[in-house]
């Protein structure tokens, strides 16, 4: 049903009772036509460790000891096509870097691998990378800056934008590369 009242008036009323400001997501579940294919992605470029497997139609990855991140299935998909442009579904999933270190690290990782950017942004709350998994979803690679380096508005409010990320200054922030 389409409203003709504008959004901003319509906004207040969708979250009446605000959730759990300590609710956080868990895990995003992504269906791929090619398992292999995937956790090479996943795990040797961008560096997920392998949880747990079930044969060749499941895969569990997370960073650290955490159960996972990430699970990815063939149930539905196995050698399917990636979404066609202009339907609904996953616009991308976003991993959160700790620093902005880790971030340059994974930009690096991506450049040995010869995957390419989609995009590099700095929002002013955060810096990201923009770029594909194997099956064409979104994927974007971020980290936030601390709270208090947050553009803000005149009225406190926080004031995001998009300007070009450089890719440089970045990468002049990654560790070392262990030899």
């Amino acid at each position: 049903m389409q409203s003709d009242q504008p959004l901003q008036r319509i906004e207040p009323r969708l979250t009446p009772r605000p959730i759990h400001p300590g609710t956080r997501i868990g895990h995003v579940h992504l269906k791929v036509a090619d398992l292999d294919r995937s956790l090479a992605f996943y795990c040797g470029v961008l560096g997920f460790e392998l949880k747990q497997r079930y044969g060749t139609q499941a895969a569990f990855i997370a960073a650290g000891d955490y159960h996972h991140h990430i699970g990815l299935n063939t149930w539905d998909s196995k050698g399917g096509p990636p979404p066609a442009p202009g339907t609904t579904g996953l616009y991308h999933l976003a991993i959160l870097y700790p620093t902005r270190a880790e971030l340059a690290d994974a930009l690096r990782r991506l450049i040995a691998a010869g995957v390419e950017l989609d995009g590099a942004s700095d929002h002013g709350v955060s810096e990201a990378l923009y770029l594909t998994d194997p099956d064409g979803n979104g994927v974007e690679l971020y980290w936030d800056r601390p709270q208090s380096e947050w553009p803000r508005n005149a009225d406190g409010s926080v004031a995001m934008h998009t300007a070009r990320l450089d890719l440089a200054g970045l990468l002049a922030d990654a560790p070392q590369a262990e030899a």
